[in-house]
């Protein structure tokens, strides 16, 4: 089960990459992972899932983030390979 605050830090990440990130992160960092921090706003850049949310917690240890993959519907895919 998720808590309500895990659930607004959620919203909160999704609000502030769509009306501040998405345009300028997917035109020069698709494929890329942003991590985002929705009480101070700022987010961390990185080539993995890991390195983002590790760059999130030096920064603010006790506060939750978000990850987001940018340019995807999801932080990761799932899929079978046809033979």
């Amino acid at each position: 089960m998720v808590s309500e605050e895990t659930k607004n830090v959620v919203e909160q990440s999704k609000t502030i990459y769509e009306l501040q990130l998405r345009d300028s992160l997917e035109a020069e960092h698709r494929d890329r992972y942003v991590a985002i921090e929705p009480e101070s706003g700022d987010f961390f850049l990185a080539d993995t899932f890991d390195a983002a949310v590790k760059a999130a917690r030096s920064k603010y240890p006790s506060r939750l983030s978000h990850t987001i993959r940018i340019g995807h519907r999801g932080a990761f895919s799932i899929g079978l390979m046809k033979q």
